[in-house]
């Protein structure tokens, strides 16, 4: 569904992927106030810090530049030098003031809309030429909600420096019976206090802009139910392709476990629904492990190759479901089952023995269990 449904269906909290492809795409929250106020709030502390240094820099750069000699500004290459060192001096009586300006046109909207540089949003958007589009965003209860905020921060603004100048309009008549070092001292310092008005005042403004832009922003990114299910089948695939996948993967492991079974040691059974093949190597292992296990059709194909490969099949059908629910293909037997895999080991062991020594084979002990096969194991 495209991101201008209905605002009624879009009840949904954007994702973590909308979140992250919407700041690739430079879409963040921004606050042109907030930059703005930490601007002129900035100029306003360097006027007032360095605006006296920087003004007698000027100042004597403005003497040196008047007191060039006719000769030297006729020389083209002269003149050319003059120009460059006045350039450089310039820039250096300037460059305080520059650096805190530029540092806080960065900073505010990093501040507000995160780290990064989106070259996504460079790329032009013709579509924003459509004069049909232009018209509906002007139109629009959003245009109509800017034009007024336009207004009462022009009207807020104005009266501000209109009250600053009525209040410093002594001082600013003043300057003219002063001496210039001391009157560019002073002009910097009533710039500076002008500026910090206004900065006050656009920063309340931002005050109630930022936390506007924030819920704006939140509200665009707000999702439809239908596209969070969209979403959800693009990063964890459809359940067709998953229960395909979790198949696949069913019969790779069913696979690997069947090729264990020839070399288990014995293989319980239930006698018919389930079946649980046994390893054990006393040199390498502190317990019998289950090789593999499974009921049913599973249960009838273990028994088949372990038939095919002479693995004795014992008949325990308490111990067969005990062993199937408690332990996993893989894992040892729990110490609550080891009495009764020891007496089924022994007497694989003592068959053997009398086969090979042509006696009778002895009867088959009585397994007691001790664990409740369907009670879950502590």
């Amino acid at each position: 569904m495209a991101d201008n449904d209905n605002q009624q269906e879009r009840t949904e909290q954007p994702t973590a992927k909308r979140l992250e492809k919407a700041r690739e795409q430079g879409q963040v929250a921004r606050s042109s106030d907030l930059g703005a106020a930490a601007v002129l709030l900035l100029a306003a502390g360097g006027l007032k810090l360095l605006g006296g240094w920087s003004g007698a820099q000027l100042h004597a750069l403005m003497r040196s530049d008047l007191a060039l000699p006719r000769e030297r500004s006729l020389d083209e290459a002269a003149a050319l030098g003059a120009f460059a060192s006045a350039a450089g001096h310039a820039l250096y009586a300037c460059a305080p003031l520059f650096g805190l300006t530029v540092l806080a046109a960065i900073a505010a909207p990093v501040a507000l809309g995160g780290r990064g540089l989106h070259l996504t949003a460079l790329v032009p958007d013709f579509s924003r030429l459509a004069p049909g589009a232009g018209f509906a965003r002007m139109f629009s209860v959003n245009g109509a909600v800017e034009l007024a905020k336009a207004f009462a921060k022009f009207a807020a603004l104005a009266l501000v420096a209109a009250l600053t100048l009525w209040r410093q309009s002594g001082p600013i008549l003043a300057l003219g019976g002063q001496p210039a070092p001391v009157a560019i001292v002073h002009a910097a310092s009533l710039a500076g206090s002008a500026l910090l008005m206004l900065a006050a005042t656009l920063a309340l403004i931002a005050a109630v802009d930022v936390p506007w832009q924030l819920w704006r922003y939140a509200q665009g990114l707000r999702m439809t139910r239908a596209q969070v299910r969209e979403e959800m089948k693009e990063t964890e695939g459809a359940p067709e392709i998953k229960g395909r996948i979790r198949k696949l993967q069913s019969e790779r492991a069913r696979r690997r476990m069947m090729r264990e079974v020839p070399q288990a040691d014995v293989v319980v059974v239930n006698p018919t629904h389930f079946a649980v093949a046994l390893r054990y190597d006393e040199q390498r292992m502190r317990a019998p492990i289950v090789v593999a296990k499974g009921r049913g059709l599973i249960a009838a194909r273990i028994r088949e190759i372990a038939a095919e490969h002479r693995v004795p099949i014992f008949e325990a059908p308490p111990l067969a479901r005990a062993l199937h629910r408690h332990v996993e293909i893989g894992a040892e037997i729990p110490a609550a089952l080891y009495v009764a895999v020891a007496q089924v080991l022994t007497y694989l062991a003592q068959l053997r023995a009398a086969r090979a020594g042509g006696a009778s084979a002895p009867p088959p002990p009585a397994i007691d269990v001790s664990l409740d096969p369907g009670a879950p194991l502590h």
